[in-house]
Order: C-alpha cells, then structure tokens, then sequence
C-alpha cells in the first residue's frame, strides 16, 4: 500500500450541503432559511441569549454562573506522611522548613497540615492551620503542634479589620 492508495471508510466523508443553486437541488431560491425575517438577511441571526431586547436569562442571573471570592485564604497543602519522609526525628518544621524541602512553594504564604498517612516519630511542627485528624496524630506520636498567626493580606487587609486604634490613626494622619 501506498500514500496514494489511501482512501477513507465508505461513508466516512460527506459532500458539504451546497444551498441557494436551484430548484433541482432541493435547497434553492431561498437557500433553506424561509422567507424574510431577520434570519433569512445577510448578516442576519442573533447571538445565543439574544431574547429579543428582553434582558438574558444569563444576565438577569449572574450569579449562577458563580463568582471569585477576593476574601478567600488560599492554603498551601502538606500531609503528615510526607513530613516523615523528609524530615529526621525531632526535627523543628516551619513553613521555611517546608519551602526548603521542596513541600511548598512559598513560605510567606499560609500552610495547612492535612492528616493522610501515619506518623511515627515526634515532629515539632508550626503550621497556620491543622485538619483535626492531624493535630491528633501529631500529638499521638509524641510530637508537639503550634499554630501560626496567619497575617492578613490583600483584599482580607481591609478597614474592617483594622483594629479601632489603627483606624483612628489613619484618620488622623489624613486629616479627616
């Protein structure tokens, strides 16, 4: 067999409709789209959600198509079985720690300690959140658990979290 042997599957391929070239075809004079209307002009239709002026479903309801929550605290995952891979006994694990062993990316950014795996050797471990099944294990095996305070960042820093005395300070500094 060669290239020029090739052939698709019978049936496999299909002429394209060829519309608007006469009666004999069964698609001419108005070449399958009906007589006037705004569907049968050149240039004619309406896009998908077009409701004839009346607002779109889609936009009388945003907010089935959800939303970006700018509050949100994106954390950084770790399971304990892979402290016990990378860490020796005793060992003090931080965020730093963790970005050193490869664990996370950013040390800056918040860490979570999520409970899959066992753990058999004591870790002090410092971490901004821990899943209940952690915490318990981590102490279970003799280890200690420390909570990070998680500073707060972006869209979360904003006046309403600022302490009363921080927000009479600024007032002050503008004059207002």
């Amino acid at each position: 067999m060669k290239l020029h042997d090739l052939r698709p599957d019978e049936g496999a391929t299909k002429k394209r409709k060829r519309v608007g070239r006469g009666h004999g075809s069964g698609h001419g004079k108005t070449a399958g789209r009906g007589t006037k209307g705004q569907n049968a002009r050149s240039g004619g239709g309406v896009s998908p959600y077009f409701e004839g002026g009346q607002l779109p479903l889609v936009r009388r309801l945003p907010f089935k198509r959800g939303f970006s929550n700018i509050f949100r605290t994106n954390y950084q995952e770790v399971n304990i079985d892979q402290l016990e891979d990378r860490f020796e006994a005793g060992a003090e694990i931080t965020p730093e720690a963790l970005a050193a062993a490869g664990l996370v990316r950013d040390a800056n950014e918040p860490v979570v300690i999520l409970g899959r795996g066992e753990l058999g050797t004591a870790f002090t471990v410092k971490a901004h959140r821990f899943s209940k099944s952690a915490r318990e294990k981590i102490e279970a095996a003799g280890g200690t658990v420390e909570e990070l305070e998680l500073l707060v960042t972006g869209a979360r820093a904003t006046v309403k979290l600022l302490p009363k005395e921080q927000l009479e300070a600024l007032r002050s500094q503008r004059g207002g």
